[in-house]
């Protein structure tokens, strides 16, 4: 059987100390702290997060990972990186682990593996197979622990053809009757493709639509969590789009969402070419008109050399120079090795978390992603998660010394002298 169990998956129960290829991977989180490996996980109470295992990563493996530009250019970026846990928490106990390139899980409590990210309205797809008796589902707009998934969230189930909401159907809301989904073998990998926006919901089943719904109930934004009931399962290539975006102009028309600045008069310069906007030299930057709190922000970008420094800026303080979080824009190493960035690394938090790889040299178009929602970040690099940071600071006006939440400015920078970076397109999605 594909779905072997043996006493060593047990162990998946305590975070695991594995020594990685070149470093170790870390449960994602608040800190870059290595969690300790002697404590077991807990019963979860409320909202709490219990963390995952500690995975050894191969770097060649995430540099694979980054997707193919056409979708990168669709807004698609990876929820799972086929190796490791980072970004997602277990909430119960029950033997999450990754093997053979997914998601397994066959023993242990009703349990969810959830995002630490929450989102509002998206696109996601998900691959699964399991075995033919298995009860699993995954759970949209969710919260760590659903009471009511007739009304607080959405639990689009996996599950025989003789449960009262079988495989298609959002259990508690809307049945798919089995015979609508025609042969369908539960031990062949299958494709869930969901659309949310606003109220109205999707669900294609291998390419093939199969129900729709009108959620008024649920909150809009929350975790997406894989469930384990009873049985094994398997997930893998879970991708995630955000929709609904706003198009930042970076063409001629750049001033009507922009304004610049520099700290020294004419270190700074901007030029519209056919590619984008190109900034160059500094310290200056371009700062957003419209501010924004809790978004998912996607652009595109070219650096001239790996180690231009540059970064994007957010929950700025307005007409200051730079004040707010950043999402680091270099690709330096150090000895060549993607483990090792040279300046934090593209995607970082800067001086809040180091991106975990440095993914490309920046050379070439280059795509990043920026979620931030409440006191929790987390960045991808050509479709790759490097961050998964939780500001546990005290609150301040200034990102620069505590936690805000508050909107503000989005701001590019263009750091010094030698500055040279192309900024070809960006756009955000506020998180309802």
């Amino acid at each position: 059987m594909m779905f072997r169990s043996s006493l060593r998956h047990l162990t998946l129960l305590l975070a695991l100390p594995i020594v990685a290829t070149g470093c170790t991977e870390q449960p994602p989180g608040a800190s870059t702290d290595v969690a300790s490996d002697q404590e077991p996980l807990v019963e979860i109470e409320e909202e709490t997060i219990a963390p995952p295992a500690v995975y050894e990563v191969d770097a060649q493996g995430l540099l694979a990972a980054a997707l193919p530009e056409e979708q990168l250019a669709d807004g698609w970026i990876r929820l799972f990186d086929g190796q490791s846990l980072f970004g997602w928490s277990i909430v119960g106990n029950a033997n999450w682990r990754v093997e053979d390139g997914s998601i397994q899980v066959d023993r242990g409590e009703p349990s969810f593996l959830a995002t630490n990210v929450q989102l509002a309205d998206c696109e996601l797809k998900v691959d699964f197979r399991c075995d033919p008796m298995t009860n699993s589902g995954i759970f949209l707009r969710t919260g760590l622990q659903p009471e009511n998934v007739a009304e607080d969230c959405l639990e689009l189930n996996i599950a025989p053809p003789d449960n009262p909401f079988p495989t298609g159907s959002f259990v508690g809301r809307k049945k798919l009757e089995p015979e609508l989904l025609g042969e369908f073998d539960p031990a062949d990998w299958h494709t869930y493709h969901v659309r949310m926006i606003d109220n109205q919901v999707e669900v294609f089943l291998d390419g093939k639509p199969v129900m729709e719904l009108d959620d008024k109930t649920s909150s809009h934004r929350g975790h997406i969590s894989l469930q384990h009931n009873q049985g094994a399962i398997e997930f893998r290539n879970v991708l995630l789009r955000p929709v609904a975006a706003q198009t930042l102009k970076l063409d001629a028309d750049w001033k009507e969402h922009w304004t610049q600045s520099e700290k020294e008069e004419n270190t700074f310069t901007t030029e519209v070419t056919s590619a984008g906007l190109k900034l160059t030299g500094g310290l200056g930057q371009l700062q957003s008109k419209d501010e924004f709190g809790d978004f998912v922000l996607q652009a595109k970008y070219t650096l001239a050399r790996p180690d231009v420094n540059s970064g994007i800026f957010f929950r700025c303080i307005r007409d200051a120079m730079l004040d707010g979080y950043e999402c680091q824009i270099n690709h330096a190493l150090i000895d060549g090795d993607p483990l090792r960035p040279a300046d934090a690394g593209a995607g970082a938090i800067f001086r809040r978390q180091p991106a975990r790889i440095v993914i490309g040299d920046g050379t070439q178009p280059t795509f990043v992603t920026l979620l931030a929602s409440g006191s929790h970040m987390a960045t991808w690099i050509n479709g790759v998660q490097v961050t998964d940071f939780t500001d546990t600071r005290e609150p301040d006006e200034n990102p620069r010394r505590g936690l805000r939440t508050a909107p503000g400015p989005i701001a590019i920078q263009s750091h010094d002298a030698d500055t040279e970076v192309t900024c070809h397109h960006i756009e955000v999605s506020q998180l309802r």
